[in-house]
């Protein structure tokens, strides 16, 4: 039952991107169309599962052992960096359009405060073990991309309705974004 509820707070409660204001980059960057967002929904998902399992390891058998946890945020960029060169390199070879796609938006996940976050609350946490940080990392992937392919989805829909001059592109987006938001704290009471 415990996994359910980090599941729920993580996705709907506790949204990286809605209501701790991580990762918002990527979520007004990257969320022009759908299948931009769909790509970089799953980059951050293996980037954010995987560095979260490494930087778990380090924090646990390392800095924690050897009395080194002021070396956390520089160790845990470096885990984060390579993860991103990794994915970087395979969207390359395996899916060029959408590594042209995601363009400047995928070296910067390096910086992705989102995944940097998650990895910092999961090793954080002292009630949480390895099983419980993946879950962790994995709800919040998914509560990323729900928001980002849900965001993705409106801005693409607001482009064929007739939006005032004004508020076409950015205006209008953080409009939806607040109104996402909004509808994101209906959850609040569920855990």
């Amino acid at each position: 039952m415990e996994y359910v509820i980090i599941i729920i707070s993580a996705v709907f409660v506790n949204n990286i991107v809605l209501a701790k204001f991580l990762g918002i980059c990527p979520f007004v960057g990257v969320s022009a169309k759908t299948d931009t967002a769909v790509g970089m929904s799953g980059a951050v998902t293996f980037v954010m599962t995987i560095a979260t399992i490494v930087t778990w390891f380090i924090k646990n058998y390392i800095l924690d052992a050897y009395n080194l946890e002021f070396l956390q945020t520089i160790s845990f960029i470096l885990v984060i960096a390579s993860l991103v060169q990794l994915v970087e390199i395979v969207l390359k070879k395996v899916s060029p359009p959408l590594y042209q796609a995601l363009g400047i938006f995928l070296p910067l996940m390096t910086t992705n405060c989102a995944i940097l976050g998650v990895a910092i609350e999961a090793t954080g946490n002292a009630d949480f073990g390895l099983l419980h940080s993946v879950v962790f990392a994995i709800a919040n992937a998914i509560g990323f991309g729900l928001v980002l392919i849900l965001f993705a989805s409106i801005r693409e829909h607001m482009d064929l309705l007739n939006v005032p001059k004004v508020m076409r592109g950015m205006p209008a987006a953080m409009i939806v974004a607040g109104i996402l938001a909004l509808a994101f704290m209906g959850f609040a009471g569920m855990v």
